[in-house]
């Protein structure tokens, strides 16, 4: 499952890359959320831990981080990757539905600035997970 989900966060992964080409950027922003999420939680699974069904990760990262032996440069990234997700997971809904409340759809509420930042996280936190997948060091 942790291998599956990794392949698909990579496809995700690319269609936000895409998606920034195209100039799209508030689909950028949700599918490096996507990509983010699915391999944060295929991270998860990997070590064997129950994730919880929800988007932001932050809270579960951080707790595994203190209670498990992680190897010492995945340890290292968690702050960065539980941060990620917690920012990510909070554009999730505006990137797809604009603010509703104010009438402001998302692609006027995602600059190309938002897009290449998530993008970054989604990267560098997939990156991260596939390297704990595979093994490497």
């Amino acid at each position: 499952m942790a291998r599956e989900y990794i392949t698909r966060a990579g496809r995700t992964l690319q269609e936000a890359r895409s998606a920034i080409q195209s100039g799209d950027y508030p689909l950028t922003v949700r599918r490096a959320q996507e990509a983010a999420e699915l391999s944060l939680k295929a991270a998860l699974r990997f070590l064997g831990i129950e994730y919880p069904r929800e988007h932001d990760l932050r809270d579960v990262l951080l707790a595994v981080a203190t209670s498990r032996a992680l190897p010492e440069w995945f340890e290292a990234q968690v702050e960065f990757m539980a941060h990620g997700s917690s920012d990510l997971a909070r554009k999730r809904g505006p990137s797809f539905y604009g603010d509703e409340q104010a009438m402001t759809p998302p692609s006027i509420l995602f600059t190309k600035d938002d897009a290449v930042k998530a993008l970054e996280v989604a990267e560098k936190t997939h990156e991260n997970c596939r390297r704990l997948i595979k093994g490497q060091n």
